[in-house]
């Protein structure tokens, strides 16, 4: 079997016809077809069943179909990772990370990025949970991911930063105007959470810590991405929890931010399968050294309670 025909399968699947993967390849369908049936010569079976439209994966497709998908990820990471070590300036770099994190830490970095790196183009990978986002980057999806600190993870893990998560509220919530809240003061509150909530002890995160805090959290909307919680907190569906930078980019100064006492903290990683170079190793000293590791709010506290979950506190996506 050929890399060039596990990227000719690749495409048939996902166009799930062989005419349009035939278009998208500019080959012709039988030479197309003939590449197929050779790969599924060389596995021993039919990887694909041909109806009348389009196409599906037989079983032995479904198991074949990840580890094709990892092995031309991986030649496309080889091929950007030989290039980066020979100098050369034009290509891509993948990066994958948690939809708070490229709202609210990403974008003023790439803008630096496309400043002292315009020959080498950023692709942005986003995902709502940091078991995808782990998935994702071991799949070889992206050359770097940025996000939490992973687990377990075996490959390199650089952190860069803390986040704050808060508490937000509109202003006419009777906590307005404190400069903190404790979490059992919210008892009476609704809530509004996000799908991607972490685990805590086989708990959604709120929930294990509203009951150490004496109370059950009353939920009145689930949304799915952290931002979309946050403008439904500003405009009174709730209290929700976000990283700052989220509710700053989310609706600016229309919602009132609340620390949490004692503070609610994570720290913020980049992690790679293997050791970065070229373009990914200049990412990643941009993260180290650039406005990421400034000297902002989460860094000047040094009281944080430290959550004890490896996905971070309650806000996911």
């Amino acid at each position: 079997m050929s890399l060039r025909q596990m990227e000719y399968f690749l495409t048939v699947v996902e166009e799930s016809s062989f005419t349009r993967a035939a278009e998208l390849l500019h080959v012709t369908q039988p030479a197309l077809s003939h590449q197929i049936k050779a790969l599924e010569r060389s596995v021993g079976g039919e990887l694909l069943e041909r109806l009348p439209r389009g196409v599906r994966l037989t079983q032995m497709g479904r198991a074949y179909l990840p580890h094709a998908e990892l092995a031309v990820r991986s030649a496309a990471q080889a091929r950007r990772a030989a290039r980066a070590a020979a100098g050369a300036e034009g290509g891509e770099l993948h990066i994958a990370a948690l939809h708070a994190v490229a709202v609210g830490v990403l974008p003023d970095l790439f803008a630096r990025w496309r400043r002292e790196h315009p020959g080498v183009a950023l692709v942005l990978h986003e995902y709502g949970t940091t078991e995808a986002l782990e998935e994702q980057i071991e799949r070889g999806t992206a050359d770097l991911a940025v996000g939490p600190a992973p687990r377990h993870w075996p490959g390199p893990v650089v952190p860069f930063d803390e986040e704050e998560i808060v508490l937000v509220v509109p202003f006419d919530d009777g906590l307005a105007g404190r400069a903190s809240v404790r979490l059992e003061e919210l008892a009476d509150h609704t809530w509004v959470r996000c799908a991607m909530e972490p685990e805590v002890e086989g708990m959604r995160f709120l929930d294990w810590a509203c009951g150490k805090a004496g109370f059950r959290p009353r939920t009145a909307v689930w949304t799915q991405h952290t931002s979309s919680a946050v403008r439904m907190a500003a405009a009174g569906v709730g209290v929700a929890a976000a990283p700052v930078h989220v509710v700053r980019g989310a609706v600016g100064e229309d919602c009132v931010v609340l620390p949490a006492d004692p503070p609610w903290r994570r720290a913020l990683t980049v992690f790679s399968r293997v050791e970065p170079t070229g373009a990914a190793a200049a990412f990643v000293d941009l993260l180290t050294g650039g406005p990421a590791a400034g000297d902002g709010p989460a860094r000047r506290t040094a009281t944080a309670r430290r959550l004890p979950v490896p996905a971070g506190p309650p806000a996911g996506a």
